[in-house]
C-alpha cells in the first residue's frame, strides 16, 4: 500500500522563512503566526505596516514578511497614529510587551486610544521585563518575584499590578478591547478570531483597537516552558480576567434574550 502524503501545515506568507531569538517556551512565536494567519486570511499583507518597539519584539521586523517600522521604547503608538495619518488606506499595528506598552508607554497608549485612534495594538502581557533582565513590569503579580523585587511584588511598597485592558476600555475613543490568552490550544483559536476583529474595527474605521496576549516567559520566571503555561492558567488568568472589555456597538448584534453580544469572524 503506497503511502500518500498530504500537506497540513504551510508557513503564512506574511511570516519570513528565518529561525526567531526567542527563547524556549516563549508564545511570541504563537501569536507572530497568529497575526500572520489574520494577514494572510484578510488578504491586506501588501497593505499592512506593523511598528516595533523596544523589548523583546524589538526584532519583528524580521519575522514578519511586510513592511515595518522601529520605534524608540514605549514609543509604537505614537509611531504608527503618523503613519496611520498620512496613509490612512494602510493597515497600521503595533507589537508591544507589556512594560513597553504600560511603562514608559503608558502616555502614548492612553492618548492614543483617547484620540481614537485607527490603529491595532497586540499586547503581549508576561507580566514581567523580558528582554532587559527580568525587572518587575507594571503587571507584575503580587508575590512575583523578579530580578528587581527578589522577594516578591510587595503591593505596599510597588503598588498593584496595571489591568490595561480595563484602563483602555473607559476611552471614549476605544471601539473594541479585548483580552485573550496563548496557553492552550483553545485559548490560542480565540485569539486569532479576537485579532481578525480588532484588525477588521481598523478597517472598518470605528476607531482604536486592541487585543491583550496573556504570554509565557519560561527564562525570566525561571520554570521550565510547560510549567509556564500552566502558571499562566492559574496565577494570570485569575489576576487578568479574560473578556471583552470594549465592543463597538457596530460589531454587536441582539440576542435571543432581547440582549446584544459581539460578534467575532470565525464563531
Amino acid at each position: 500500500m503506497d503511502l500518500v502524503e498530504q500537506v497540513i501545515y504551510t508557513r503564512p506568507d506574511s511570516l519570513q522563512h528565518v529561525h526567531t531569538h526567542y527563547c524556549p517556551g516563549c508564545t511570541h512565536g504563537v501569536a507572530h503566526r497568529l497575526v500572520a494567519e489574520v494577514l494572510d486570511e484578510m488578504g491586506v499583507r501588501e497593505q499592512a505596516i506593523g511598528v516595533a518597539p523596544v523589548g523583546c519584539s524589538v526584532f519583528a521586523y524580521n519575522y514578519f514578511n511586510l513592511d515595518f517600522a522601529e520605534a524608540a521604547h514605549g514609543r509604537a503608538p505614537a509611531m504608527a497614529t503618523g503613519i496611520k495619518r498620512v496613509s490612512p488606506d494602510k493597515i497600521v499595528f503595533t507589537y508591544q510587551g507589556d512594560g513597553d506598552l504600560a511603562s514608559i508607554g503608558a502616555a502614548e497608549i492612553l492618548h492614543v486610544a483617547g484620540r481614537g485612534e485607527s490603529i491595532t495594538v497586540i499586547f503581549i502581557n508576561n507580566a514581567i521585563y523580558g528582554m532587559t533582565g527580568g525587572q518587575m513590569a507594571p503587571t507584575t503579580l503580587p508575590g512575583q518575584r523578579t530580578t528587581s523585587t527578589p522577594n516578591g511584588r510587595d503591593v505596599e511598597v510597588h503598588g498593584f499590578p496595571l489591568r490595561m485592558s480595563e484602563v483602555l476600555a473607559q476611552t471614549d475613543g476605544a471601539a473594541y478591547v479585548v483580552r485573550r490568552s496563548l496557553h492552550d490550544v483553545a485559548n490560542i483559536r480565540k485569539a486569532k478570531k479576537a485579532l481578525r476583529q480588532a484588525f477588521e474595527v481598523q478597517r472598518m474605521g470605528l476607531g482604536f483597537s486592541m487585543v491583550e496576549l496573556l504570554s509565557t516567559c519560561p527564562t525570566n520566571w525561571g520554570i521550565p516552558p510547560q510549567e509556564a503555561l500552566t502558571f499562566v492558567e492559574e496565577h494570570m488568568l485569575p489576576a487578568f480576567p479574560l473578556g471583552d472589555y470594549k465592543v463597538h456597538a457596530a460589531l454587536q448584534t441582539p440576542s435571543r434574550d432581547g440582549g446584544s453580544k459581539s460578534t467575532e469572524r470565525g464563531e
